[in-house]
């Protein structure tokens, strides 16, 4: 079957459990993820073993934020790593932005707006003035013109941020949850078919795969609702 447009967030304990999840999901999915901690973790070799175990392209969510230079800094320390995506804080600024994609231009280096994980409530608590689109919309707008070729944002406001951005820009959402599903600590959340529907060119998913009994079977499962047999 075709790879479905699904990014597995190789959340494992230890780096035997994320082979055997890469292993797994490799087949249905085109690309795995390696989170910060797994990575402060496991260092350089979490990416060896998710591209090795998957082969699948590599999503490097680490989430970047500091001054440009660090950013720069950072950004080259990975390079040799050759990450697909590779995630930085849009409310680090466009100069930081910039530096992150002048430091690996064979990346996409990919702007997170707000954290899924964050109400409207919280937003506004935080001293965010206008709503969770508005503010998404214009974090995407910034981080796409400072060089930015992939964005970040809740399923949501995916419609908004697509309409804002065009055409070329990879949106990826995640939030991501099947019907039925636990939705955790995410608040902003929809179904892998509205968030195709509504624009994403990939979902972020974790524990409805990660957590399942048969990590494989859930993949497929999900990918097959995506994609067909």
């Amino acid at each position: 079957m075709t790879k479905a447009p699904i990014a597995v967030a190789l959340d494992a304990p230890d780096l035997a459990s994320a082979r055997q999840w890469a292993t797994q999901v490799g087949p249905y999915v085109s690309v795995v993820k390696v989170g910060l901690e797994v990575f402060l973790r496991d260092g350089h070799e979490s990416v060896h073993v998710a591209r090795d175990a998957s082969g699948c392209d590599i999503f490097l969510d680490l989430k970047l934020h500091d001054i440009p230079a660090t950013v720069a800094g950072a950004a080259h320390s990975v390079a040799t790593l050759t990450p697909k995506f590779l995630t930085v804080h849009a409310s680090g600024g466009a100069e930081m932005v910039k530096a992150a994609a002048d430091a690996l231009p064979d990346t996409l280096i990919t702007a997170v707006t707000v954290l899924t994980s964050l109400s409207q409530e919280q937003l506004t608590d935080m001293m965010w003035s206008g709503s969770a689109q508005d503010i998404v919309r214009r974090l995407a707008a910034q981080s796409v013109a400072a060089g930015a070729r992939a964005i970040v944002c809740s399923p949501q406001e995916v419609a908004a941020v697509r309409s804002e951005v065009g055409t070329g820009i990879v949106l990826i959402t995640p939030g991501v949850r099947p019907a039925g599903s636990d939705a955790g600590d995410q608040k902003r959340i929809a179904t892998p078919e509205q968030a195709l529907a509504d624009g994403a060119d990939l979902l972020v998913i974790g524990r409805p795969i990660t957590g399942a009994p048969d990590r494989g079977q859930a993949a497929r499962e999900i990918a097959e609702s995506l994609v067909g047999r």
